[in-house]
This record gives structure tokens, C-alpha cells and sequence, in this order.
């Protein structure tokens, strides 16, 4: 039976938002977003350079006798190519922000409980660069063989337009794995303890990776998405997942 409410997790991911303009927090908000603003900024820029070399593979690729699906697979595919750019573009930033966000969060958890998580020293950063960073790689290894199996449908003709749907719910797991590791982290919780948090509430959990991951297609909103994700996924934390662990 799957457990949880995913209007609950929309509603925690909107809490996020609402977090990121509190006073003491908003200098830890500021350069996440900064990294999110270039790195985005040069992907898009990167894959508008490519769309018509890719077009022309793209019509070139499919049979003679599946030519009249061309107006079809297109647009499909360059859904699938947006989805492959925005998963790339969250790990390249949460990789490198991620000291960053393991400091926001420990800062929303305070603020929340009213319980100190840590300092905000430059030492307690540099400390958690180690720490942080060999975690999101952690998390992709879990997340690149989906993603590789995802991808792989896509490019096969008629099975490809079965794929949107497939990113969309991979996508909303990922990122409610993404952004609920981070409190957990800061607890040193192993992140087979995120993965059985996650489906313990399951529902709940889909509903906060699904809205972040369709903030996360919407240009300006994605640029904001991740500073408001940490927030909402360290409320998720405090309120009914930190009892459990």
C-alpha cells in the first residue's frame, strides 16, 4: 500500500519558498542560487548552439517508413534532451553547491527547531566539502543507471514517445532522493536510510520531487528551485522523518 499525501510534499516544497527570504538565511540562499544562475545560463546556451545539427541527425535517423512520425518525434525528443540537460545541470550544481546546501540546511533546521545543528564557520565548511561532495556522488551512482535506462527507451523509435511520462516519475524520485539526502546527511544517516525514508512515504515523497522537478523546467523558477528545495526537504526532515531516524 503506498503511504503518504503528495499534496503534503508540494506543500513542504512551498514552505521552502517561503523560508528563503527569513532573516539569517538568506546569505546561505545566495550562493547556491549564484552557482545555479551561471551553470544554467551556459547549458541552455551550449544546447540552443546544437539544436540543428541535432534536428538533422534526428530526421536522417528514423526509417523511410516511419518518416510521417517526424513531426511527432521531434518535439519528443528534444522533451527527453531538455530532461537530459536539467538532470545534468542538478547534479553539476548540487555537486558543486552541495557544501553550500548541507550548511542551508543545517541553518533551516536550526531555525525550525530552535536546536543548533552546527556553526557557520569558514573551518565547518571547508570540513563539510569532503563529506558533501563524495555523497552526491554516491547518489549518482544510484541515479545514472536509471537515467541510462530512461534515455535509452527514448531513442528508440514509437517506444520513445512512451518515455515523458517515465522521466517525469524518475524525475520526481530523484530529486525528493536529491533534496531529503541533505538533512540526512547532516546527521550522518547512510543513504540506504533516504532511499527507505523515501519509501516508507512514498506518495508523499513523489509529491515533493515532482513539484520540484516541475519548477525545475520553468525558466527563472528553476534558478530559485534549489535554495527552496533544501528548505522544504530539511521541513520534511524536521517535522516526519527525523523521529524515525
Amino acid at each position: 500500500m503506498l503511504k503518504g499525501n503528495p499534496v503534503t510534499g508540494v506543500q513542504y516544497l512551498f514552505k521552502g519558498f517561503s523560508l528563503l527570504n527569513t532573516q539569517g538565511l538568506r546569505v546561505f540562499v545566495a550562493i547556491p542560487l549564484l552557482i545555479n544562475i551561471v551553470l544554467f545560463g551556459g547549458m541552455i546556451y551550449w544546447a540552443f548552439a546544437q539544436m540543428s545539427e541535432v534536428t538533422a541527425w534526428l530526421t536522417g535517423y528514423l526509417p523511410e517508413w516511419l518518416a510521417w512520425l517526424t513531426w511527432l518525434m521531434i518535439p519528443l525528443f528534444f522533451i527527453g534532451i531538455y530532461f537530459v540537460i536539467m538532470y545534468t545541470f542538478t547534479a553539476i550544481a548540487t555537486i558543486i553547491a552541495s557544501p553550500f546546501n548541507g550548511l542551508l540546511s543545517e541553518k533551516v533546521e536550526q531555525h525550525l527547531t530552535g536546536n543548533s545543528v552546527g556553526d557557520s564557520s569558514i573551518k565547518e565548511l571547508i570540513a563539510m566539502v569532503p563529506r558533501t561532495v563524495g555523497r552526491e556522488f554516491q547518489k549518482l551512482g544510484y541515479q545514472i543507471p536509471l537515467l541510462l535506462i530512461v534515455l535509452v527507451l527514448t531513442f528508440i523509435p514509437v517506444v520513445g514517445m512512451l518515455s515523458s511520462p517515465l522521466w517525469l516519475l524518475l524525475g520526481a524520485w530523484m530529486m525528493a532522493i536529491q533534496y531529503l539526502d541533505i538533512p540526512f546527511d547532516n546527521h550522518a544517516k547512510p543513504f540506504n536510510d533516504v532511499k527507505q525514508a523515501c519509501r516508507d512515504q512514498r506518495l508523499t515523497s513523489l509529491g515533493f520531487g515532482g513539484a520540484t522537478t516541475a519548477l525545475s523546467l520553468i525558466p527563472l523558477a528553476n534558478l530559485i528551485v534549489m535554495p527552496a528545495a533544501v528548505c522544504g526537504a530539511t521541513a520534511y526532515w524536521v517535522d516526519e522523518l527525523k523521529h524515525h531516524h
